[in-house]
């Protein structure tokens, strides 16, 4: 743990933590004292958190794994879209605004609806959506074994 700003550490009373490794205690005013366990030669950190972890890692399949990467991928090139779009549109506002161009925005409206809307009513529904996701499934599943854990480990990438 980091220093606050001005403020020194100093070791905690010894007696009051006997199963701790006093040397690695330190508290600061104002703040909760964090408490590091001892290390032992024979008590490996990483074996211990690989026992808690191996129901969670059993369950890892190379489709959940490359789900979550499609995920997080997905989810950087959204955010990217979404800048270019917003600064795309702020830019073409600029000229309607100052009378340069003039834009039928329900017509543009119109016009996107009609090219996503799958279904052919007019809207932009879950169904739409269902349709492109599942496109989207069968173009990143084709031909990997194991993909039964794609779908989550995908909507783990965009959510994490």
């Amino acid at each position: 743990m980091r220093s606050p700003i001005g403020r020194k550490p100093r070791d905690v009373d010894c007696e009051s933590s006997a199963d701790h490794n006093c040397s690695s205690m330190r508290f600061y005013p104002g703040q909760p004292y964090i408490a590091l366990p001892s290390v032992n030669s024979n008590d490996d950190e990483f074996d211990a958190y690989l026992k808690k972890a191996t129901p969670i890692l059993s369950k890892i399949t190379f489709g959940s794994l490359v789900g979550y990467c499609s995920g997080a991928a997905a989810k950087k090139i959204g955010k990217a879209l979404a800048v270019m779009v917003g600064m795309g549109f702020i830019a073409i506002q600029g000229f309607v605004y100052t009378g340069y161009v003039s834009i039928d925005w329900k017509k543009v409206q119109n016009d996107a609806i009609k090219a996503i809307d799958t279904t052919g009513d007019g809207k932009v529904t879950t169904d739409d959506v269902k349709v492109y996701w599942k496109k989207l499934k069968a173009l990143l599943t084709n031909g990997i074994p194991s993909a039964s854990g794609f779908t989550m480990g995908f909507l783990y990438g965009l959510a994490g």
